[in-house]
């Protein structure tokens, strides 16, 4: 009888435990286009919102920057867009906090970002998640579209949280590189900064807040990208004629942004926010021969801050002003005959 008891109490336990995963599992709802799973409620709520853009470095979800998200978004309808057929990001962020509904949209032609019904879904939203893959084809198919102008009313107009990992991330500042026809590498285009993998935009796709001067980089520690981001930067002085800032986290990293233009660091790594000096401009960025930009090894003055669960240091966005930084580590940062170099302040 014992036994049987217990038998009894796994199996109601079962049932419970896969009645919930049930409740949760994400669905597929006809006629919503590019749909590849919803949780939720399919009635549009609108909630008050926050705006705010989270940059995540890859390699990882950052919990505490989804659920900075979802406070923002105060509860309403998420949104996650791909292009690579990844929908694991709704039970994650449904797990994580009160959310009307979770969707993704795998977007993955020009014809599918020109739809009215995907467009809609994303204005409706209040808050939007890019995930990583491949930025390049985020920028072929989404560049110029409904899908596009949709972000960008996100973003400048109904001000709701906007984050995006990897190459969701490399999208949203407003200088970017696209990765097209490979990834570059920090040694081969430091080694020649017109490298043909150097493919650099100038604000031509998304306008988030406070990063209109802003390049981004990501998996940037692991994947020792600081010398390649470094090149980019180079290019867009060379090229443009802007002194661009850059923001780098690395994996399991996160800087947040507030609508106030302030920036907190999530996760387990460490981010990057880099200045330039627009009396300081490489002394060599021509094609074929290694970058040279020293200005007597003061070239580039870039911040470290340390993540945390819960978001640690300080730093302000909307002008990068040294002197309101906090919780970080100054260093500068040259570049010596194609070789980047660091020393602490």
């Amino acid at each position: 009888m014992k036994g049987y008891k217990l038998i009894g109490l796994l199996t109601v336990t079962a049932i419970y435990f896969n009645a919930c995963q049930q409740q949760t599992a994400p669905r597929v709802i006809p006629g919503r286009p590019a749909s590849i799973g919803f949780i939720g409620d399919t009635a549009d709520v609108t909630t008050p919102v926050k705006g705010g853009v989270a940059l995540i470095g890859g390699g990882g979800n950052v919990n505490g920057a989804f659920q900075w998200m979802i406070e923002r978004s105060g509860g309403g309808d998420v949104v996650v867009l791909t292009a690579s057929n990844n929908g694991s990001y709704n039970a994650d962020i449904d797990s994580l906090g009160k959310v009307n509904s979770v969707e993704t949209l795998n977007i993955t032609s020009r014809e599918l970002a020109n739809n009215d019904t995907v467009a809609q879904i994303i204005r409706n939203a209040e808050m939007l998640f890019i995930a990583g893959g491949d930025q390049s084809r985020y920028m072929n198919n989404w560049r110029g579209t409904k899908t596009g102008a949709a972000i960008n009313y996100l973003l400048q107009e109904k001000k709701v949280p906007v984050g995006g990992t990897s190459a969701g991330c490399a999208i949203l500042s407003g200088l970017y590189y696209s990765g097209e026809g490979g990834s570059a590498v920090s040694d081969s285009v430091l080694a020649n900064p017109y490298d043909s993998l150097v493919t650099v935009y100038n604000n031509d796709f998304l306008h988030a807040p406070y990063l209109s001067l802003v390049i981004s980089d990501q998996h940037y520690v692991k994947r020792h990208r600081q010398g390649r981001h470094v090149t980019f930067m180079s290019r867009i002085i060379a090229d443009h004629g802007i002194f661009p800032r850059g923001i780098a986290p690395d994996e399991k990293t996160a800087v947040c942004i507030d609508e106030q233009g302030m920036a907190k660091v999530f996760g387990a790594s460490k981010a990057y926010f880099i200045l330039t000096d627009s009396l300081k401009k490489p002394e060599l960025c021509v094609k074929g021969q290694p970058l040279q930009w020293n200005c007597n090894g003061q070239a580039l003055k870039v911040y470290e801050v340390p993540a945390s669960a819960t978001g640690n240091g300080s730093f302000r966005v909307s002008d990068f002003d040294p002197a309101a930084a906090s919780g970080g580590t100054w260093y500068w940062w040259w570049v010596e005959n194609g070789v980047l170099k660091t020393k602490q302040i």
